[in-house]
């Protein structure tokens, strides 16, 4: 990888309003993952419009109104990011027409992930995402990308400069999937493992910058996960074991916040650590309980596990962040369960947290005694793989099991239930 010094970048901020009362908060937040890439903020072009013009996002006097503003600025910006995700045609005409790098909101999302990751897995998916997204936009790019330097939307954890053949893409794209593949067997291979052991997993979900980190440190014990008042300062899992009130040991993972309109193949290339979710007993929802916005991003949040298919399982909602005075009342929602008001920074609320995930526990655990017949090989494997084993012996009539399994297992065992011996 090229460590190249850049200049520093200088951004226009470019959106549609569609009058959809949202266009404030979202400029906010497209100049916050500006900021947490770095850019500097030169100034804001916004053009009302039902939907953006499809060759070039803008109307034709906005784009002059843009030209205006960019030679208006001293310096001048070398960056234009736009709040949408542009198509191939908007963007291979409006690298035609400015000197600039066109960037829009996928891009920038892309590359903070770029420059954040730190294992080898999230380097890996961060690269196959990149590659992905440019793929098709190969056409239009051709302009930035020969420009010396790389900078936002050219560099990467693999190569800062994009190669245009397209024959290579695809050789690296199976490259990265043949090596992301490994890396999902290792991870399932631990997952089982964990299974076998009976390990309890609570996973934390939330909004970019909810301040899921901080509660991780919080119940660790440590500050060994980096926390920072920016969006997306943890890219890569993290696992730490807790301790229950009652002495239980369990197992709390962290992985990436969502945030509105996250790219698709983003989601896609994280898809193996998202899988974490879907393996979790039970979710902990970090909500920032002082942000104006905490409705939207609620709401961001329940699609994404939705479209991940992991609403089902229970969910605490923590109310972060209330040492901040948010606005009172807070909002219900009947899709949540347990909800729980604390302050990471203060520590208030940290014993009804651990006291929902205790009761989580509990009730997640059912006993059950069955005898699975010889014949039934596939079921006493399934046994190991998912179940925690109390005891075990070798009966005339086939394998007993005393056993402490989930919902899910219950059923699928019930038939062969029986009476302790």
């Amino acid at each position: 990888m090229h460590d190249l010094k850049r200049e520093e970048d200088l951004a226009i901020l470019v959106a549609i309003d569609n009058d959809s009362g949202d266009i404030e908060w979202s400029l906010e937040e497209l100049a916050e993952l500006a900021k947490t890439a770095g850019i500097k903020i030169a100034g804001t072009l916004t053009q009302k419009r039902e939907r953006p013009h499809p060759a070039t996002h803008l109307g034709k006097g906005k784009l002059d109104e843009l030209e205006e503003m960019i030679e208006w600025c001293d310096p001048k910006p070398n960056i234009l990011i736009f709040n949408d995700e542009l198509s191939p045609a908007q963007f291979r005409n409006l690298t035609n027409r400015f000197d600039c790098n066109i960037v829009d909101r996928s891009i920038l999302i892309l590359d903070i992930f770029a420059t954040g990751a730190k294992t080898a897995e999230g380097k890996l998916q961060v690269e196959l995402a990149q590659l992905k997204y440019r793929f098709s936009r190969l056409s239009g790019m051709g302009k930035m990308l020969s420009r010396l330097g790389g900078g936002i939307g050219t560099r990467g954890p693999g190569e800062t400069k994009l190669e245009t053949d397209r024959r290579h893409i695809r050789n690296r794209f199976q490259y990265l999937e043949a090596n992301l593949k490994e890396i999902r067997k290792n991870r399932d291979n631990m997952r089982k493992k964990r299974q076998r052991q009976g390990t309890y997993v609570a996973a934390l979900v939330g909004y970019t910058n909810a301040g899921k980190s901080s509660i991780m440190n919080l119940l660790g014990g440590d500050n060994h996960v980096e926390v920072a008042d920016k969006l997306f300062a943890t890219l890569d899992t993290t696992m730490r074991r807790i301790n229950l009130p009652g002495g239980v040991e369990i197992l709390l993972s962290d992985t990436v916040g969502f945030i509105e309109r996250l790219p698709h193949h983003l989601i896609q290339a994280f898809k193996s650590t998202l899988e974490e979710l879907q393996h979790a007993d039970v979710l902990i929802f970090v909500m920032d309980a002082s942000h104006p916005q905490r409705d939207t991003h609620r709401n961001v949040v329940l699609k994404t596990l939705e479209d991940l298919g992991v609403t089902d399982k229970k969910i605490i909602t923590v109310y972060n962040k209330m040492d901040k005075n948010p606005p009172l009342p807070l909002p219900r929602d009947n899709r949540l369960d347990t909800i729980v008001e604390m302050s990471a920074v203060t520590t208030d609320g940290k014993g009804e947290l651990l006291h929902a995930l205790e009761e989580a526990y509990n009730g997640n655990k059912i006993r059950m005694t069955v005898i699975i017949p010889y014949s039934e090989s596939k079921l006493v494997s399934y046994i190991h793989e998912n179940c925690e084993i109390i005891t075990h012996s070798h009966e005339d009539t086939g394998n007993f099991y005393q056993l402490i399994v989930d919902e899910e297992s219950k059923n699928r065992l019930s038939q062969y239930q029986a009476t302790e011996v």
